[in-house]
């Protein structure tokens, strides 16, 4: 053994014997939260770490910051093998990988390649975050300072590796092993080094690769050890977060709250013992990258809201409490403070819309929604603290069984003279139409439950419905926290559709949508349930229903609904029934699809008022009008009252329609 072994091996144990510290306080951190099962399904979750964390699939939604970040991961994982080399070496200093064979000649190449990408999108990174200044990548002094120094901790890591590569090829006399191909590095080498023609030795090249090899080996470990105090501690748990994110169709469902546990003395979430780990995880695990802040509607439109800063919260109050909790120190002052209130505040908690944008950027699938909807369950539900204009919202739900002051008893008036039957007059019927309650009493949206009902008709579907029978889905009161008086809705739908043995449903509303499919089944509904988008285009395909075949002459831009968009990855069966009528010229909005903008009615906030920064239908209907249409398509009763109120504020309602596809279909039939 050479000296530099016996030095080696008590500073690696050393080290490693820290980090392990600091990950096991970490894990005994999660601890204090509550339990959740997110070990289910490993096939599938492993589908998610390979396309997400190592396909980078999210980042890579923004081509440049993705490609940056690609080329700084995969040179870090493709840099393990160096490191695991020079690990070894420590151990016994002969030792190289030249064994590898062919093999061998990847790893190096690779790495010589892979090598220079890091130094360039490192250098771009900077130069993004400190001399651009992007407004996602603003975050504050400590993180700049965090964000620079491990920037540059990379940078030193891969300099030290070639560094150490070029010495060591002219410590050999410039000649290669068997298998090693290094183009960059022999070429460097050929620029700092040569080899004396008498002597044949390389000048300074055995002392500066010793120092290289020391410089990449320290750099490492000091790495290893800063991350678990370190803002980029996603390095280390980016890979788990991702593996125990929310999996399956039902994985944007919000989770059923035991109402009947009767020594229960909360409900919701106010401080982190209340949360689960996989939330105290999504803390640990946030980049401060700003993607999910960049794609919110509240954050767009100058409102205290940032999702970044509520995950961000999450991780500084676990940091202060969880280590009071695990000492017993319950007499601590900081033990008086809480998540809710003293770190997050109200307005921020109501200002979301649900609308899952952030959840959809996230590179790490960090799960924003959930937590703000547990913490709003909280105040309304153990502290009776929310805006007073919900007071009758949810009076209205309770008593008139829709959010708004309307009499049950109307509900089915909406279909006067259209001979449709309810399910207690005949049960027959292949589907169950749910209206929903705008389709029920709104006189707008009562226009597009007619165009469908006649198209359905039309098109020989036989289709029934509720009627009076027929309540709030639950969607509103559940968003806003009241999770109480959702559960009664739902459970009282649920035994309703049960009853007459329902099984398919078809509506026009996605809130309703989303409900009935995705989260009935928590209360013993579990049905077949299509959005009208989805049915109106299997009729159009299959011929039963025909449309217009006219010139172009309409130019319609199709406004998103995140409720069925993101929650439901319903994109295209809209926009193939608007192009179905030839004469329409469907054009999209610069944020379409998956990163569509929200109307800013989802969460409830279809009933609060805006009382900080802009209106987010306002901005949404800005962009629409970029297009030039002529309509605004939409296929959510919310969206078109958002889509139309912020025409009206543009003044341009006598420029630009605002329909429904439903709407669109009928008045193109043939």
């Amino acid at each position: 053994m050479e000296l530099k072994n016996f030095v080696f091996i008590p500073v690696f144990f050393a080290a490693v014997y820290f980090f392990i510290t600091s990950c096991r306080r970490l894990l005994s951190q999660l601890k204090v939260a509550k339990e959740e099962n997110r070990f289910d399904s490993p096939g599938i979750r492993i589908k998610n770490v390979l396309t997400v964390a190592f396909g980078q699939s999210k980042l890579l939604r923004e081509p440049l910051a993705g490609l940056l970040h690609f080329f700084i991961f995969w040179g870090f994982m493709l840099f393990g093998v160096a490191v695991v080399e020079g690990f070894i070496q420590g151990f016994y200093s002969p030792f190289n990988l030249e064994f590898l064979g062919p093999f061998y000649s990847l790893v190096t190449f690779t790495q010589d390649f892979l090598g220079l990408l890091v130094i360039l999108a490192i250098i771009i990174s900077l130069y993004r975050r400190f001399v651009a200044k992007v407004k996602r990548l603003d975050v504050d002094k400590e993180g700049k300072l965090d964000a620079a120094f491990i920037l540059s901790l990379i940078l030193l890591v891969v300099v030290s590796m070639f560094g150490q590569n070029i010495s060591h090829i002219a410590k050999n006399g410039f000649i290669f092993a068997d298998f090693e191909i290094r183009p960059i590095s022999g070429a460097l080498a050929s620029l700092f080094y040569s080899v004396d023609p008498v002597t044949g030795e390389a000048g300074s090249a055995p002392v500066l690769y010793e120092i290289f090899w020391w410089m990449h080996i320290v750099l490492i470990l000091g790495f290893l050890n800063y991350l678990p105090y370190s803002k980029h501690l996603h390095v280390i748990t980016s890979i788990p977060n991702v593996y125990f994110s929310k999996i399956g169709d039902k994985k944007y469902a919000l989770e059923k709250l035991n109402l009947e546990d009767e020594s229960a003395d909360y409900f919701g979430v106010d401080d982190i013992e209340k949360l689960t780990w996989k939330n105290l995880l999504d803390g640990y695990s946030c980049t401060h990258c700003g993607r999910c802040t960049a794609a919110c509607p509240a954050a767009n439109t100058g409102k205290s809201l940032s999702p970044r800063k509520i995950i961000v919260d999450i991780r500084a109050r676990t940091a202060e409490k969880a280590p009071l909790i695990l000492a017993g120190l319950a007499d601590d002052p900081k033990m008086g403070n809480t998540l809710v209130h003293n770190y997050i505040t109200e307005t921020e908690l109501w200002q979301c819309t649900t609308c899952m944008a952030c959840v959809q950027e996230c590179p790490v699938m960090i799960e924003h929604v959930g937590a703000i909807v547990d913490m709003r369950r909280h105040l309304v539900l153990t502290e009776s603290n929310f805006p007073a204009e919900l007071n009758p919202v949810f009076k209205n739900l309770e008593t008139n069984y829709t959010p708004w002051a309307f009499n049950q008893a109307e509900r089915a008036d909406w279909a006067e003279g259209l001979d449709i039957k309810t399910m207690a007059e005949d049960r027959g019927g292949e589907y169950l139409f749910w209206v929903g309650c705008a389709g029920s009493y709104d006189n707008r949206y009562k226009k597009v439950s007619r165009a469908f009902a006649q198209i359905m008709q039309k098109g020989g579907v036989e289709f029934r419905i509720l009627g009076t029978e027929e309540k709030c889905n639950g969607d509103t009161a559940r968003r806003l926290g009241n999770e109480y008086l959702a559960q009664m809705l739902v459970q009282e739908n649920v035994e309703t559709l049960n009853n007459y043995g329902v099984k398919k449903i078809v509506t026009a509303c996605p809130h309703c949508y989303n409900s009935l499919k995705n989260e009935c089944g928590q209360f013993g509904g579990n049905y077949e349930v299509k959005h009208h988008s989805e049915l109106i285009n299997e009729l159009i395909q299959s011929g039963k229903i025909k449309v217009d075949a006219g010139e172009k002459e309409e130019v319609v831009t199709f406004h998103d609904s995140c409720y069925l968009g993101r929650y439901n990855d319903i994109y295209d069966a809209p926009r193939e029934v608007i192009s179905s009528v030839k004469k329409n010229e469907l054009t999209e909005m610069e944020r379409n699809k998956s990163r569509g903008f929200c109307c800013g009615a989802g969460g409830g906030r279809m009933f609060l008022e805006d009382v900080e920064g802009g209106r987010i239908n306002e901005e949404r209907v800005r962009e629409a009008l970029e297009t030039n249409p002529d309509t605004i398509g939409t296929a959510c009763p919310f969206c078109m009252t958002m889509m139309t109120d912020g025409i009206k504020a543009k003044e341009k309602t006598e420029e630009v329609r605002v329909k429904d596809i439903a709407e669109i279909v009928f008045e193109n039939l043939k």
